[in-house]
């Protein structure tokens, strides 16, 4: 019986490996600063900042680290092919590095091998595990692209519209609000559909927080709001075909999935049409493509180990060093950051638990997240539930890396948000409502200069 959560096969680990240093044999006032994921930190601030292994791997634990980024940023082709073959007959893309750029986020365009975003689709309605509906003949996610002799299900397009918001000093900026159309449908489409769009994100310190200890994360939770200050917070549930049972959502921008290997297993699935033992159904199953494209129904397609090698890639990633954190703009900015109420979701320090199998002891990083939902509002709202997560909720993206957007992108430009409508850190600000409400009004009401400086001080996340 394959082991999902052990490496088997790929590596033995013991608890006598090297591990990341244990964070808390220090005092409290004594932790650096700049050191967000603990001692599994990295100080690079170059494009590939978003790319460095835990620096404590054991040699053998760096050999399939290395391994895993070969297979991340391979390209799979369509059926018969020897090697990284099964792709298809319908994907969103060809590679995972393709969409996660440098491991951060994807560009926010539709179909083609430079686009980062995906449209998840489902209709009204639950599943027999509590999750989206899929839509008749396109599942939950729609899939723009082809091999030869398939039809992608649909073309995507998105189309902007500007947005002024005035601040109270006079100032004056413009956010940018999205649609989204569908055209050139293979088959009629439901006429009650859901969308929900999402940008790839970053990757950085996903083992991290995988390995928060889930009471911790419920510890956050403040049903009923008893300190009063509009934040609540709620834990996703969902299903995981392959231990078929309910867990604790933590990945994904609604928090729709439990683990990082059923993460990457359901990219290679959805976004590229490659089954494997974790998701072995086609996403296209069902549909006319699947007769039309010899190949396409052979059963598993992604090896085991290849599977497991991307996985620990994922979850050995370090995270970057927070700079100039004696910077008088950026203190001041943390400062604000704090009075405003935003670390009541982006919660800046948290203890990890340890974890043999990736060479992980606890640790205290600074993600900046809780990983719960929260309601932010209608103008964020994508009005399509998953699992537990209503219409309006989103989880609070981890701040980490933020600054670093930038270079790690090819194109030297970073777009924030589940859906990468923001050019700007304060574009993002001026987005959030819901429970971040009252955090958006105080953010105006500051000054420009302390505005600047509480952006800043996230440029130095």
């Amino acid at each position: 019986m394959k082991k999902f959560y052990i490496i088997s096969t790929l590596c033995v680990f013991v608890l006598g490996f090297s591990m990341c240093h244990k964070a808390d044999s220090l005092p409290g006032d004594q932790f650096d600063d700049r050191l967000s994921g603990g001692s599994c930190t990295v100080f690079d601030i170059s494009s590939q900042a978003f790319k460095q292994s835990m620096s404590d791997l054991s040699a053998r634990q760096q050999q399939v680290h290395d391994k895993g980024d070969a297979i991340f940023d391979q390209v799979f082709v369509a059926p018969p092919a020897k090697l990284f073959g099964g792709l298809g007959p319908v994907f969103n893309n060809i590679s995972c590095i393709n969409c996660h750029r440098g491991d951060g986020q994807g560009f926010p365009t539709f179909g083609g091998s430079n686009s980062g975003m995906l449209m998840r689709i489902s209709i009204p309605g639950e599943d027999e595990h509590g999750g989206p509906l899929a839509a008749p003949g396109f599942g939950v996610q729609l899939q723009d692209q082809a091999v030869l002799g398939a039809t992608p299900e649909v073309r995507l397009n998105i189309a902007y519209s500007d947005v002024p918001v005035v601040y109270p000093d006079g100032s004056v900026t413009t956010l940018r609000k999205p649609a989204y159309t569908l055209s050139n449908a293979y088959t009629t489409l439901p006429g009650n559909y859901l969308l929900s769009p999402r940008l790839a994100p970053k990757l950085v310190g996903m083992g991290l927080l995988e390995n928060i200890p889930e009471q911790t994360i419920l510890s956050f939770v403040d049903a009923g709001d008893k300190n009063g200050d509009g934040i609540t917070g709620k834990a996703n549930y969902v299903y995981d075909p392959y231990t078929k049972r309910k867990e604790l959502g933590r990945f994904g921008v609604k928090a729709n999935t439990s683990t990082i290997a059923l993460q990457v297993a359901s990219a290679y699935q959805q976004d590229m049409g490659v089954t494997s033992y974790i998701t072995p159904v086609e996403s296209a199953l069902g549909q006319t493509q699947m007769g039309a494209v010899p190949g396409t129904d052979v059963g598993t397609e992604l090896v085991d180990s290849i599977l497991n090698y991307v996985t620990y890639y994922v979850q050995t990633l370090s995270v970057p060093a927070r700079r100039d954190v004696l910077d008088a703009d950026n203190k001041r900015g943390e400062v604000l950051f704090t009075q405003l109420n935003c670390g009541a979701c982006h919660r800046a320090t948290i203890q990890t638990a340890a974890n043999a199998s990736i060479g992980l002891r606890s640790e205290r990083i600074h993600p900046y997240t809780d990983m719960l939902l929260h309601d932010m509002g209608d103008d964020l709202a994508d009005n399509r539930p998953d699992y537990l997560a209503t219409g309006r909720e989103w989880r609070t993206s981890p701040l980490w890396g933020l600054g670093l957007l930038v270079k790690t992108n090819a194109n030297g430009v970073a777009y924030y948000l589940h859906d990468g409508r923001a050019r700007t850190m304060e574009e993002a600000i001026l987005w959030h409502g819901g429970e971040a409400q009252q955090s958006k009004e105080g953010f105006m009401q500051l000054s420009k200069d302390d505005r600047g400086r509480l952006v800043k001080f996230l440029q130095s996340l």
